[in-house]
């Protein structure tokens, strides 16, 4: 593989080991609640906006997924502070636990398909997790959001 087909592979990668882990998981939660509940984990206190965007959702879109979430006591929405007209959202300790759950389904869920691996191959992913860990890192901004 040469090097303009390495960081599209590992997207598309990554893509499909999430869909083929929620499949034999049978897992059918929305993906977009782990992509939003992830974000909050990362920098929680997040305006609904600026979530949409992260997320890649509508804003309306984002409001709907965050009342089921609220319901289901994952989130919680405040006023905001420095402007009431505005909604900051907050991951629960309910939240986090569920993400949680869902990192271990996933990694329970794909071990199988890692087993032939060796010593090296894993030490091979552990440093491209380090690495991929290092440059997916994302500050959120209201700016973004357009808020």
């Amino acid at each position: 593989m040469n090097r303009d087909e390495i960081i599209p592979s590992i997207v598309i990668s990554a893509h499909a080991l999430a869909r083929i882990a929620a499949r034999q998981a049978h897992n059918d939660t929305p993906s977009a609640q782990w992509r939003v509940l992830s974000i909050l984990e990362r920098e929680n206190g997040q305006r609904v906006g600026t979530l949409a965007t992260a997320a890649r959702t509508t804003q309306p879109g984002m409001t709907r997924l965050l009342g089921d979430l609220e319901r289901t006591e994952l989130v919680t929405r405040t006023a905001d502070a420095g402007d009431s007209r505005a909604t900051v959202v907050h991951i629960t300790d309910a939240g986090l636990a569920a993400l949680r759950g869902w990192r271990d389904e996933f990694r329970i869920t794909l071990a199988p398909h890692f087993d032939d691996l060796d010593v090296v191959d894993w030490a091979t992913l552990a440093r491209a997790a380090e690495i991929l860990t290092t440059h997916s890192r994302e500050t959120l901004t209201t700016k973004e959001a357009g808020e």
